[in-house]
């Protein structure tokens, strides 16, 4: 993969140039960006994947649904549906996407949509009958069509932009560069007694002025299931098969693995066939099937039930307060200013 890689690079260049040529254009005002009347923030990254997105939105609607009626604009990544969806009682995973399908399940007093183009589909929400008060956007940093009032920019603890490079040679979606137009920047996945020393040498690392924030996620103290829970404590000891489909599931296998546990590892956003699924049943042999929660929305109701357990997690800052506030301020004064 690394000497492909270095075969590809002359087409990073060209990537380069034609990423760096659209963002020029978007800041000289050639492309047009809209703005909205009702506060807009964008969770994203600058990388393909794997920095905790969907936990992070997670984290803003659990800040935010007690004081503001919020709704949630994905793209709904690898659905078989196409144009604006609003989720309803006939949603699913393939409908609207694993992970709107998740945030849909777990937050019913939000609202949940999908729409490969951001503009309308904040258009279709505001026309609605249930106007949101603030439309927290999934994975659209690089989607500049829509000018959100704050943007969040996540990069992950073990993979830090600003040690990357650009695709195909790397695992960027844009430049570096793009950093400048986030509001604040978050470290994911950071060891839960990250020194400050160290979060200042990371800073130094990422060469920003905006504030820096520093996550991690914290697991569950159980696994659970449609019929049942299970204690980590439990399951750690058990012999069990783990199955995961997301882009970095390092951290997933070594906190639930023993050493005599099966460990099946499938594409970020995976569409399970019949196959894989026979694959999985087999290893399992009647044991306990342990996957994360995104996964779970796709393998429920296709694997046993009495043997299907998640791992919910959680985003939990080191350094949360000052964050709290500022989204907060910004939802507060852009809806009383609306």
């Amino acid at each position: 993969m690394i000497w492909l890689r270095k075969i590809l690079f002359p087409l990073a260049l060209l990537y380069w140039c034609v990423t760096f040529l659209r963002n020029w254009l978007y800041d000289k005002g050639v492309f047009k960006s809209f703005i909205f009347d009702v506060p807009v923030i964008t969770v994203g990254n600058l990388s393909v994947g794997g920095t905790g997105k969907t936990p992070q939105i997670e984290y803003l609607i659990r800040l935010l649904s007690n004081h503001y009626h919020v709704a949630v604009l994905s793209r709904g990544y690898k659905r078989i549906t196409k144009g604006y969806i609003l989720a309803d009682e006939k949603a699913t995973a393939a409908s609207i996407g694993d992970e709107p399908f998740q945030l849909f399940s777990k937050f019913p007093s939000i609202q949940v949509a999908v729409d490969t183009q951001r503009k309308n589909g904040i258009d279709q929400l505001l026309q609605g009958s249930n106007r949101p008060d603030v439309v927290l956007l999934d994975d659209a940093f690089q989607h500049r069509k829509v000018q959100a009032g704050l943007s969040i920019l996540l990069t992950a603890y073990d993979d830090l932009f600003c040690t990357d490079f650009i695709l195909p040679f790397g695992n960027l979606r844009e430049s570096s560069l793009g950093k400048k137009r986030a509001n604040m920047i978050i470290v994911t996945k950071c060891p839960s007694d990250l020194s400050e020393l160290a979060q200042q040498e990371i800073i130094k690392q990422l060469q920003v002025t905006q504030p820096v924030y520093f996550s991690t996620i914290q697991y569950d103290d159980c696994v659970i299931s449609s019929q049942n829970t299970c204690s980590v404590s439990d399951i750690q000891k058990e012999r069990k098969v783990l199955v995961a489909g997301i882009a970095n599931p390092k951290l997933f296998f070594s906190y639930l693995k023993n050493e005599q546990d099966e460990c099946l590892t499938f594409p970020d956003h995976h569409h399970f066939s019949k196959t894989d699924c026979e694959k999985i049943i087999e290893s399992a042999q009647g044991k306990k099937i342990v996957t994360t929660e995104k996964d779970f929305v796709r393998l429920k109701g296709v694997l046993p039930p009495s043997q299907l357990y998640y791992l919910p997690i959680r985003t939990l800052f080191l350094n949360g307060t000052n964050f709290d506030n500022t989204i907060n301020d910004y939802v507060g004064k852009s809806t009383r200013n609306g």
